[in-house]
């Protein structure tokens, strides 16, 4: 039986959907590049094709019985996207590794621990390689090349200007808009946490992520939201890098979310700048004492 991960559930949704636009599978080795996976979970996919009664397999004969239907298909909350799989993993071997610098990274390990294709991890890492903190070597090794106080000070000099702009823009979405309902469920979420803050304060480097992606994604720029690839990685997971009073930083960084989304609901532009900015300011002071 195939193994019930996100990998696979995601790639499984993206081959049925293969599936409705053609009714023949190519080859194992083709699938997988197709996808985007490695040939081990290409093998995952056609066991549970088969069994589902979509598909007689037999090592090369492979036969479509139906074509898919709403009821095959793994629901969108057990899904994730391959970019978003590789980077929590890419992430977890980076805080795993003690995130010094020349810390190697090696994409077929990567690869293979993810259940995806080399083509796919490489494409991210390249990606990421852009803004100059992991740098490529021979043999499919990667290096990381560590976080300065220089390299933290540019980064947050573009980080207030895009998301004070991203701010600015969300106050004008429409109320019909479903980031306002996304906005309350990460508003309900932060005063859960803060109820239990002793329990799981931990739990704040993942809502930071999302509530700041949220903020972003109303810019309607791709180049702000694809900026937001390198803010993730820097301002949000430096907050495992350095434990020191890491439950009262959560704790006031929670409490500064609260008034920035107070702000947001408010709609008042002059209410959102001032809250964004206290915010961004205390981010910019608790990632500079983290490299120091």
């Amino acid at each position: 039986m195939a193994k019930q991960n996100t990998v696979f559930k995601e790639a499984f949704n993206r081959c049925l959907k293969l599936l409705e636009e053609t009714p023949n599978l190519p080859s194992e080795p083709e699938l997988g590049a197709r996808l985007g996976i490695s040939r081990t979970t290409v093998r995952a996919i056609l066991t549970q094709l088969g069994a589902i009664g979509l598909l007689s397999w037999d090592k090369r004969a492979k036969i479509v019985l139906r074509a898919p239907t709403a009821g095959d298909y793994y629901p969108s909350e057990e899904t994730d996207s391959l970019s978003d799989i590789i980077e929590r993993s890419f992430m977890r071997r980076i805080l795993a590794g003690g995130a010094q610098p020349g810390m190697q990274i090696n994409e077929l390990e990567l690869a293979r621990d993810i259940g995806t294709g080399t083509t796919s991890v490489r494409e991210f890492l390249i990606r990421f390689s852009r803004f100059g903190l992991i740098e490529k070597r021979p043999n499919s090794h990667w290096v990381l090349k560590g976080f300065t106080r220089e390299f933290a000070l540019e980064l947050t000099e573009v980080r207030e200007m895009f998301e004070l702009r991203s701010a600015a823009s969300f106050v004008h979405l429409p109320e019909e808009n479903p980031a306002w309902n996304e906005l309350a469920a990460i508003e309900a979420v932060h005063h859960e946490i803060l109820a239990d803050i002793e329990g799981r304060y931990i739990e704040f480097s993942e809502l930071d992520e999302r509530f700041h992606l949220l903020v972003h994604r109303s810019s309607s720029n791709r180049f702000i939201v694809d900026f937001y690839d390198i803010i993730a990685i820097v301002f949000h997971y430096h907050y495992q890098w350095n434990k020191t009073n890491a439950r009262q930083r959560n704790a006031r960084a929670l409490e500064e979310h609260l008034d920035y989304i107070h702000a947001l609901f408010s709609r008042d532009p002059a209410k959102v700048e001032a809250a964004c900015k206290r915010h961004l300011r205390s981010a910019r002071e608790t990632l500079l004492q983290s490299i120091q």
